[in-house]
């Protein structure tokens, strides 16, 4: 028989192994994946702030380290700028996701356990962080919020005339810059670390791909002898539907295991026989493929039922025939009927005025059963 000390030890040694093993969350970034407390930065609206050097307090508040800090002081735009990120990206992860079982709930401990995992979600979460803080400051830079940046800084000939004509361009250049130290760089050897970082950078890399030129016409009477043009960036709706495409196509990637030791699973293929022919890469520096797609590590949870990632889908409304099977997770859904007044029946009198009458009609709403 072991010696109850000598079992003590064994069972200590074992557990700690076991953790060891384990994935590790990595350092978070900034934005959704940052340590910000979300419930002092209202959904809804930007509240306005002081003059003078309100901006130290609104960085304080932000929880930064200590080198974003200092990035978000040297500038009184930054701040407001990278509040104006995390509702954006908030805004937009619920939007996207307002009808599925995982609704991104960012408040309480669901985001920070979400976090410390390496689901879909979580790559998501990083991708629309990260192109979030970059649209935000490409289109401050361009707005003249900020002191550090202007317009698209492109050297060329027709950037400079679009702003003669009072074109600006989005200016993605400084935006990228300032995202890449601020954000900063992480470990190489830690899976999890790699495909964060990876997952950020696809939020970064679709923001650039959705540039679009903006052209502006002068000439006689409207004729476009003379034609300008300028660099911007789409609505971030459209960012948000790419991202959203990307995550239901994520790709489960290796396994939750250090790479460093060269016993990472490698797997990047979207069906089986992909992930045959892929191999195991021995370094770190390899492991991640050169690829749009977000990666993931984890298979999620279902999000059915109330748990850490979660407040489970019970009291949650959907759609009849749309997807209540989905959201109620096969319990099934109630039926309520209530009556809603609106505006109907509207006409135009004279030039602008709108003239409506009260109408009240019956609605059925539908909520998943608990």
């Amino acid at each position: 028989m072991l010696d109850g000390h000598l079992l003590l030890g064994w069972l200590s040694f074992t557990v700690i192994v076991h953790l060891l093993s384990l994935p590790r969350p990595t350092t978070a970034y900034f934005g959704l994946t940052g340590n910000e407390p979300l419930s002092v930065l209202p959904l809804n609206s930007i509240p306005e702030e002081t003059m003078g050097r309100a901006h130290f307090k609104l960085c304080d508040r932000l929880k930064l380290e200590k080198k974003q800090r200092r990035m978000c002081r040297r500038d009184p735009g930054v701040a407001d700028t990278l509040r104006e990120a995390i509702i954006m990206s908030a805004l937009e992860c619920q939007h996207q996701f307002r009808f599925e079982r995982w609704n991104c709930t960012l408040e309480g401990r669901h985001r920070a356990n979400i976090l410390k995992r390496g689901f879909k979600e979580t790559s998501f979460l990083y991708a629309i962080s990260s192109a979030g803080l970059t649209h935000a400051l490409a289109k401050a830079c361009s707005a003249g919020r900020m002191e550090r940046c202007t317009c698209d800084e492109a050297p060329d000939l027709e950037n400079r005339k679009a702003w003669q004509w009072g074109g600006c361009g989005d200016n993605l250049k400084y935006a990228n810059k300032f995202v890449k130290e601020f954000l900063g760089k992480r470990s190489n050897k830690d899976l999890r670390a790699l495909v964060d970082t990876h997952n950020t950078n696809v939020g970064m890399k679709v923001i650039k791909a959705g540039v679009e030129t903006t052209c502006k016409c002068h000439g006689v009477s409207g004729s476009c002898t003379v034609q300008t043009c300028w660099r911007q960036l789409l609505p971030f709706h459209e960012i948000g539907n790419r991202l959203k495409q990307r995550y239901e196509t994520s790709v489960k990637f290796g396994s939750p295991t250090n790479v460093a030791t060269g016993e990472g699973d490698i797997s990047t293929g979207r069906n089986h026989q992909q992930q045959q022919q892929q191999p195991s890469l021995p370094g770190p520096s390899d492991q991640i493929p050169r690829t749009m797609d977000l990666l993931h590590i984890e298979d999620s949870p279902s999000f059915c039922k109330p748990s850490k990632y979660s407040a489970g889908t019970a009291a949650r409304k959907c759609y009849k025939d749309q997807n209540c099977d989905a959201i109620c997770c096969g319990r099934g859904h109630n039926t309520q009927s209530r009556e809603v007044t609106g505006p109907c029946q509207c006409q135009v009198r004279w030039c602008c005025y709108v003239e409506c009458k009260q109408c009240t009609q019956r609605e059925e709403v539908y909520t998943c059963k608990g």
